[in-house]
């Protein structure tokens, strides 16, 4: 029987599978970020790893405290910083997400997540 979106269900299943893998994607990402920012890995974060650090510190703040505020305290210029790097990289959609204002990032974070996630680990 298919569900209302004619797929039979097997859509949200599938998205929520993909929802788990790039939380955790991120997590991870994120995690070797902060390693080698402590010096517990060789090297500087090159580009795409600040924009992955800026894109956990939102995900933190969103998926813990339901806002942006916590990005904030924990890296002020997270938003400035992914954009910069974002244009750099020629990453379409994060540029746009990042340029928008802090409260309508705040407001649509969950709806544009994924899109992001998609487009960094392509990068």
């Amino acid at each position: 029987m298919l569900g209302a979106d004619g797929t039979g269900g097997r859509c949200s299943c599938a998205r929520a599978v993909n929802l788990l893998d790039n939380e955790t994607w991120l997590i991870e990402a994120g995690a070797t970020v902060i390693e080698k920012e402590a010096g517990k890995r060789q090297g500087w974060p090159t580009a795409l790893e600040r924009l992955i650090y800026c894109f956990w510190v939102a995900d933190y703040g969103m998926r813990n405290a339901g806002d942006l505020e916590t990005a904030r305290e924990l890296y002020p210029e997270y938003r400035e910083e992914a954009l910069r790097v974002a244009v750099e990289l020629n990453l379409q959609k994060s540029d746009w997400a990042f340029s928008l204002s802090e409260c309508e990032l705040e407001e649509r974070y969950f709806e544009l997540s994924d899109d992001l996630c998609a487009e960094i680990r392509a990068a």
